[in-house]
């Protein structure tokens, strides 16, 4: 896995023998970064990052300026290996908080106040048809801000009131919502 551009452009992120989930490819993850990149600054986006995994979206908000990032992952080991990547990356101070909970505890309890939350669950995981719902009746989420979730063509979305676009990119799927 690679962090496609910004100040770590080109930056290898090798993946621990234990980290089972797949990640967004390259191709699918450089054109989603055309579209956001056209929609938001970077330098100023509040970025919330659900069912991280490896954390390579969050590393490509980072590498593009991001400076608030929240990473949330049920897995503990996939948390510590966030955190000693953006460690490495910032000895300094971390742009990115990491949450070691359960995304669906996480969107039911916290005030979702962020410009920007993409979600990438696995893509055969029960609920994932709630997610838009849940996220868009979040009483933090606020007016202008999209919700872009990962998922496989054969998920269906219960809320298609919100939805503002949808692209394909081989076996990944991206829907965008918003209010």
């Amino acid at each position: 896995m690679r962090i496609i551009t910004g100040l770590f452009r080109s930056r290898q992120i090798v993946l621990p023998s234990y980290f089972t989930d797949r990640p967004t490819t390259d191709m699918a993850k450089e054109s989603l970064f055309n579209i956001i990149s056209n929609n938001f600054y970077f330098g100023e986006t509040k970025f919330l990052d659900l069912f991280s995994g490896s954390g390579g979206i969050s590393y490509e908000m980072a590498s593009r300026g991001c400076q608030d990032i929240v990473c949330v992952d049920i897995n503990k080991k996939y948390c510590d290996f966030i955190s000693k990547n953006f460690k490495s990356m910032y000895p300094q101070k971390s742009p990115a908080r990491v949450i070691n909970t359960d995304a669906f505890k996480f969107i039911q309890n916290t005030p979702l106040n962020f410009d920007l939350i993409f979600a990438d669950p696995p893509y055969d995981m029960e609920g994932i048809e709630r997610i838009p719902e849940m996220i868009l009746s979040n009483p933090g989420f606020p007016e202008g801000a999209t919700l872009i979730i990962e998922h496989s063509k054969k998920t269906r979305f219960t809320d298609l009131t919100h939805i503002k676009d949808q692209r394909h990119y081989g076996k990944v799927n991206f829907s965008f919502y918003g209010k």
